[in-house]
């Protein structure tokens, strides 16, 4: 994924567990901050988002460690597409952690979509969102999904 997009975070006094190295959850909280940022960097804000009454929705989340962060330690995350669907109402994200020795410390698959607000349910998001997350560079096993059936 040498073309994803790269975010920088630091391993925080909140992502820590009992052993002294970043849980579990922060991993797929600093997932989600990477993919608002790029929203966000894209037109796409929280508010924005909103007013269009839509918002991203995680399925499911795969998650593989290989290496652990510690306190304070830099974490650089890539973003790329693995999956969208014709619609543009299914996604498959991929984050992949690296440490700043470069060494990848651990790689989350997220299956999403958006939410439309209102209804609570899978919705076909805006032509221009569609376009933003066509845009991400693609995963090397990047896949077609099947979209809604409208």
């Amino acid at each position: 994924m040498g073309d994803a997009v790269r975010y920088t975070f630091f391993a925080g006094w909140e992502h820590m567990d009992f052993n002294a190295h970043m849980a579990n959850a922060a991993y797929l909280d600093i997932a989600v901050n990477a993919r608002m940022r790029f929203f966000t960097e894209h037109g796409f804000s929280m508010r924005a988002l909103e007013k269009h009454g839509i918002g991203p929705v995680v399925r499911r989340d795969e998650l593989d460690y290989f290496r652990e962060f510690r306190l304070l330690e830099p974490i650089h995350v890539e973003l790329a597409l693995a999956g969208l669907s014709p619609d543009g109402s299914r996604m498959k994200l991929r984050n992949v952690f690296y440490r700043d020795d470069g060494a990848k410390a651990a790689v989350l698959t997220s299956f999403g979509g958006w939410l439309d607000l209102r209804e609570r349910r899978l919705t076909v998001p805006l032509q221009i969102s569609r376009d933003v997350l066509a845009g991400l560079p693609r995963t090397d096993d990047y896949e077609d999904l099947k979209g809604l059936r409208v």
